[in-house]
């Protein structure tokens, strides 16, 4: 009884010690994300005036980056990089959607966001809408946003990444290199699940 005993806990150190070996490494340099229930669809008012759906983009991964067009700081050189970023992706460029959301409702219309957005890529959306429908979809992106006294919005720089499918898979700071957001993206692209 004793040795079968032993048999049966040696073959299960055995087996979680080959498990534990055989696990592959993320091939992923950025923040790697498995079956997150945040990050759902939504609906917005794009820069062309139209209303857009996020799921008009399923067969796109699609990089999402919450912001506003008077940032002091950290909006405009990331999209300068996401402008990079596309010409980085060469063909692939046009599998991939780049959506810049407003957390500024109350100043970025419309055609405020197209003007601003004149200034990158002609690929990129610009998406705002009420404070409450931009509040809800910011909370169900995990994204950090909120009014300083001085006028600015403090808030996340994060780029939330979604795959073809439209499911939430990869966070990549804004401070991430080019060759890493390229790397990336680039597998969700090739991915066939």
């Amino acid at each position: 009884m004793q040795q079968t005993l032993l048999r049966a806990v040696a073959a299960l150190c055995l087996t979680l010690a080959l498990t534990a070996c055989s696990k592959q490494p993320s091939p992923f340099r950025n923040a790697a994300l498995e079956d997150v229930k945040w990050g759902t669809d939504f609906e917005l008012t794009a820069h062309t005036g139209e209303r857009l759906r996020s799921t008009d983009y399923r067969g796109k991964v699609l990089v999402l980056f919450f912001g506003y067009t008077h940032c002091p700081d950290v909006c405009a050189p990331t999209l300068a990089k996401l402008t990079q970023l596309l010409k980085a992706l060469g063909n692939d460029a046009g599998r991939v959607q780049i959506m810049f959301i407003s957390v500024d409702p109350a100043h970025d219309s419309p055609a405020g966001l197209k003007q601003f957005l004149a200034g990158f890529s002609p690929a990129f959306i610009g998406l705002t809408g009420t404070a409450e429908a931009l509040n809800a979809i910011a909370a169900e992106h995990m994204v950090f946003a909120k009014q300083a006294k001085d006028g600015r919005i403090d808030h996340s720089g994060m780029l939330f990444v979604k795959d073809t499918k439209g499911r939430m898979r990869l966070l990549i700071k804004e401070s991430a290199p080019i060759d890493d957001m390229a790397n990336d993206i680039g597998l969700l692209i090739r991915e066939r699940s």
